[in-house]
């Protein structure tokens, strides 16, 4: 770009050459904001099942009561413990039943 002395020009020359730059910016920036939007909407796509998932899914948190406290401190942390105590509750039954 070729260098232009400021202090040569007239006023209405500088205000010109402003106007000048300014619309050439505007040119730039819309032409560059038209490229960001394409790239977005194109990405957007990933982002749209992923919100409407998360809103129809989201669990409700309920308030626990007393009764549901000491039932959850009776229950096995572990699988492998629950099969364990239905088995042994099982076992239980089935000697009361043949005795």
């Amino acid at each position: 770009m070729a260098k232009i002395d400021l202090d040569s020009l007239s006023i209405e020359e500088v205000a010109a050459l402003r106007d000048s730059a300014t619309d050439k910016l505007m040119e730039k920036v819309a032409a560059r904001r038209a490229e960001l939007e394409a790239e977005l909407e194109k990405l957007s796509q990933y982002d749209r099942p992923a919100k409407k998932s998360q809103a129809v899914t989201a669990p409700v948190a309920k308030a626990k009561t007393v009764q549901d406290k000491s039932a959850q401190d009776q229950k096995p942390e572990h699988k492998a413990d629950a099969i364990k105590e239905a088995t042994k509750e099982a076992s239980k039954e089935t000697i009361a039943k043949a005795a």
